[in-house]
């Protein structure tokens, strides 16, 4: 009989229990509601332009007509696919790249509302507040001013792609049937994860999160569920070893992040991030700093700049979390869900920015697990905390507009970012572009020397600095800056910009010779016979200018300055000139 009763429970498991249902008139108002303050909130960004990181993406490139298989090619395959999508949209036309971004972030705040309704349920919190209390934190995570890096900066979709994929796939594995999972499940938890690892390798904390989420609520505080759930765990461990190798060389040679850094050790990285998340947590109380490129100081030892007491500090809430987990199941789970997702990116995995406000988009989710089992805890009316609620989401959305706002042109992004970063040479050096970019040349020129104040001065610096001279028609000093880039790296380029300032200076020989040098570097740059055809046309050899013009179109068919001068060119000739 005992016999019997043992096979019986294994063909059954302990069923999960579903959250009740909400049956309210004030739901879809409130999500009616939500959409229309999200759209709102970042519509200042619709029509943004590609910045900083995007310009090196392949929407931004010339190859934007390859075929999809050139996409998709490398290690982030489902977030190019993304893209290639928004390419062929609209091309350069960004507003279907942000209306996608938003699209995501929709998405996966529903998906953040499914996730805290379950755990909210499980650590039996009295009804009804886990339904408007999961709303609340799905808002919040909807509107809070933190997320708008990853939304509307069109390179941060990686974040908010990887995230959807990711909550996707943990709700699923929360809101599964039975305590033990089944092959269904794990198929499902499998191929979302694999997408989620595809847009970004970040997602790769998910398993860590599973195993956390079945000890702490499977049956509770043991093991049980994790033996139980073997069906998954066990191929997670096999497409680990996998997923390590496929992000071998990327995790071992990247030159911005990874072990191969020189910039700093893994050990100084960890010792700066034990500062870096508590600034995290503050931007996440009181978001008010925020900017693109912040300007962090490296904790080279653990007693730099104050590491040794970030570390303390974050053992101590550590221990306090492990301590009252059974007093306060859902903040202590909240807690290690924000360590154990932001462990790809501030732990010991070195990345020269130690600092990036998209990076506590996924991360966000145990922060607010805390503040909704706080919120659970106050003994106040209801009416009065939803009050309450309100504000902090009106104020969430209101700062959310003002920084899409910052997001939407290149120039108020990097004046918002050199006001916040002052003495950060790459900030600086992103203004004078961006100025160079909108034709405010003499604006450009102080920012790049500013910048050489800061920094050695580069080679794309003085390349940079020179051509914001030639915009002045300072031709002295920008052949000045060229020479000087030359020296660093004697690349066709530079070469090709000096050719191209003595031909406007009519110096010819002079041009002829730089352009002559640049050939001989790099045959195949297609700039240096739009140039030397341009030369050849102002010295009336118009055949000789054909065939520059006709050399470049064959290597760069892009060149609209190859082709209006080849017309030119054919013109001269048929002229008889």
């Amino acid at each position: 009989m005992k016999k019997s009763r043992k096979r019986e429970a294994q063909k059954a498991p302990a069923a999960i229990a579903k959250p009740r249902r909400m049956t309210s008139w004030a739901i879809p108002l409130a999500v009616a509601a939500a959409l229309l303050g999200v759209f709102w909130a970042y519509s200042p960004a619709f029509h943004g332009v590609f910045l900083f990181d995007d310009n090196v993406l392949p929407f931004a490139l010339p190859n934007v007509a390859e075929p999809l298989k050139n996409w998709i090619t490398g290690v982030r395959p489902v977030l190019m696919f993304s893209y290639w999508i928004n390419a062929h949209i609209s091309g350069e036309d960004t507003f279907s790249y942000h209306i996608f971004n938003l699209i995501i972030h929709c998405i996966t705040s529903g998906l953040i509302f499914v996730v805290a309704r379950r755990l909210l349920q499980w650590s039996e919190i009295e009804e009804p507040r886990p339904g408007w209390l999961a709303g609340f934190a799905a808002a919040l995570f909807l509107l809070h001013p933190m997320q708008t890096e990853a939304v509307a900066y069109l390179a941060g979709r990686s974040e908010a792609l990887s995230a959807m994929f990711f909550f996707a796939a943990y709700a699923v594995f929360l809101c599964r049937k039975y305590s033990a999972v089944s092959w269904g499940v794990v198929v499902a938890v499998l191929l979302l994860f694999g997408c989620a690892v595809l847009s970004k390798e970040n997602a790769i904390a998910l398993p860590a999160l599973l195993l956390l989420t079945d000890y702490y609520w499977n049956p509770g505080f043991s093991f049980q569920g994790i033996r139980e759930n073997w069906k998954l765990y066990v191929p997670i461990l096999i497409g680990a070893v996998g997923g390590v190798a496929f992000f071998w060389d990327l995790i071992t040679h990247a030159t911005t992040a990874g072990f191969a850094l020189k910039d700093f050790t893994w050990y100084q990285y960890f010792f700066t991030q034990c500062r870096a998340l508590f600034v995290y947590l503050g931007l996440f109380v009181l978001p008010v700093h925020l900017t693109a490129d912040w300007d962090f100081p490296i904790s080279r030892n653990i007693f730099a700049h104050g590491a040794i007491v970030g570390l303390v500090v974050l053992l101590a809430l550590v221990a306090a979390a492990w301590h009252y987990r059974r007093r306060y199941p859902l903040s202590s789970f909240g807690f290690f869900v924000f360590l154990v997702l932001m462990a790809p990116t501030s732990s010991i995995l070195p990345i020269r920015d130690p600092i990036a406000e998209r990076r506590i988009y996924a991360a966000m989710l145990g922060l607010l697990l805390i503040v909704v089992d706080v919120m659970s805890r106050v003994k106040i009316r209801r009416q009065a905390l939803a009050a309450a609620c309100a504000v902090v989401l009106l104020f969430a959305a209101g700062m959310t507009y003002a920084r899409a706002g910052v997001w939407s042109t290149e120039i108020s992004l990097w004046e918002d970012t050199v006001q916040k970063s002052p003495d950060k040479p790459r900030v600086h050096f992103q203004l004078g572009s961006a100025y160079y970019d909108a034709g405010k040349c003499d604006l450009a020129v102080e920012q790049f020397q500013r910048t050489a104040q800061l920094q050695t001065p580069n080679y794309n610096l003085l390349v940079d600095w020179a051509l914001a001279y030639d915009c002045l028609n300072q031709a002295g000093n920008a052949l000045d800056k060229l020479h000087e880039a030359a020296k660093l790296e004697p690349t066709a380029h530079v070469y090709s910009q000096i050719g191209m300032v003595y031909a406007k200076r009519s110096e010819w020989a002079n041009a002829l010779d730089a352009l002559a040098t640049a050939q001989k570097i790099d045959p195949s740059f297609a700039i240096t016979y739009v140039y030397l055809g341009g030369v050849h046309l102002a010295t009336n050899h118009a055949a000789e200018a054909v065939q520059d013009y006709q050399h470049a179109l064959a290597l760069d068919p892009s060149i609209e300055q190859a082709r209006q001068g080849l017309e030119q060119a054919q013109a001269r000739m048929r002229a008889g000139g």
